[in-house]
């Protein structure tokens, strides 16, 4: 009974099969092959907008942190910033010679502490410095001081591999005979020491540095408390060289000068302007930034340069031998003489500026402190007068001579 049934449903299977092969149903499997190779799908994950947008993304440059200082001067980004890691600075500089904004901004944009100390003569700078018992990182001696600090070896070499802003300073600035080729400095700023004196006040305008000792001007005066700028000026009235080292000139010299000590109402370094805008001195010897000022302040002040010729300098950037934070007096140098902070000597400290980025930048952005500075003869000094000018130099052993005419002359006034 189980065998025929058997026989038919095979039978049924086999006639079943030929006629599907026979209408074609196996052909319609064939696209599921095809697919792998046409895929559109597949194509378009290769070319994915998220996945280019992904690749550029990180082109978008960071924000940069900008600071402002208490007075709202908005603080410019170092060009370039350098690599810092000291996070002390030791600054010794003259008095009224840095713009309080620079303090800041350094501060702010390198987070590194500014220790800030102050003087007002060259020789109290030399003698800390040469003590041997100080630490600071940067200092302005000024040219005649300059080449003692050399020979003495209390300076080092500097790395005009690290000054980025060599390139901004004026020419007629550098390679000066105190530091040829500017090895030990760079120069921050100079001037003319004349005279400065009151219009209305003074009847008999002076010419020369002779003329200080008029005797009506005596309770009148005020000098800058410099013994080389003071016995140099009385030097040249003589008819000798502001540099003599000869022992018989300035016993000459000294006799001269003081006749005039006792007619000073002041010496000062600090602030020489003070006592004129304030009306007590009516004439005096001053650095060309402080005479500027005051007649910024009082037009009634005229500057004259001596028929003498007046008495050049330049003050300058130098690196102690010792200094502990280089990398910090570095980063100081570059980015305070970036043309868009180093214009704001011409504010706060009108001297003759070498930094012509600065000036630049001055006449671009603020001709409100540019044009009066460009076309004032104190800031902007005639060529006659600058090739008049006598410049001060280091004396060798003759410095003793000096210090014991000046330290004499102070002390029996």
């Amino acid at each position: 009974m189980k065998q025929p049934l058997f026989w038919k449903l095979l039978i049924t299977v086999v006639i079943l099969s030929s006629l599907l092969a026979s209408c074609g149903g196996a052909p319609t499997a064939a696209p599921a092959v095809q697919n792998p190779t046409t895929a559109p799908a597949a194509v378009e994950a290769t070319t994915a907008p998220a996945a280019v947008e992904a690749t550029t993304a990180p082109t978008s440059a960071p924000a940069v942190e900008q600071f402002t200082t208490s007075s709202g001067f908005v603080c410019p980004q170092p060009n370039p910033r350098m690599d810092v890691t000291s996070k002390e600075f030791n600054l010794f500089v003259w008095t009224e010679y840095i713009p309080t904004e620079w303090k800041e901004c350094f501060e702010k944009v390198y987070g590194i502490t500014i220790n800030h100390d102050e003087y007002s003569s060259n020789e109290e700078m030399y003698a800390k410095i040469s003590s041997g018992s100080t630490s600071y990182d940067l200092i302005q001696p000024t040219d005649y001081i300059v080449s003692l600090m050399i020979r003495k070896g209390l300076l080092q070499k500097l790395d005009n591999s690290k000054l980025t802003i060599l390139k901004n300073m004026d020419p007629k600035y550098m390679n000066q005979p105190f530091d040829p080729g500017n090895i030990y400095t760079i120069p921050y700023e100079g001037g003319l020491d004349a005279i400065i004196y009151n219009s209305e006040k003074v009847k008999t305008p002076p010419t020369s540095y002779a003329d200080l000792w008029n005797p009506e001007y005596a309770g009148k005066i005020v000098l800058l408390d410099d013994s080389r700028v003071v016995i140099g000026m009385t030097l040249l009235t003589l008819g000798f060289d502001v540099n003599t080292k000869d022992s018989a000139q300035l016993d000459q010299a000294k006799a001269k000068l003081a006749k005039l000590i006792p007619g000073v109402k002041l010496f000062d370094s600090n602030s020489p302007k003070t006592a004129l805008i304030a009306g007590d001195a009516d004439l005096g010897i001053v650095w060309t930034g402080e005479a500027y000022t005051a007649q910024q302040e009082n037009p009634a002040f005229k500057f004259v340069y001596p028929t003498e010729g007046a008495v050049i300098w330049q003050d300058n950037y130098a690196i102690p031998a010792n200094a502990p934070h280089l990398d910090a007096a570095y980063a100081w140098i570059n980015y305070t003489m970036q043309g868009d902070l180093f214009y704001l000597m011409l504010r706060d400290f009108p001297y003759l500026n070498p930094d012509l980025a600065a000036l630049d930048y001055a006449k671009a952005n603020a001709p409100d402190l540019y044009n009066p500075f460009n076309e004032s003869p104190i800031t902007n000094p005639p060529a006659e007068a600058v090739s008049a000018a006598h410049r001060i130099d280091d004396v060798g052993d003759a410095t003793t001579l000096y210090d014991k005419l000046w330290t004499e002359i102070k002390g029996s006034n």
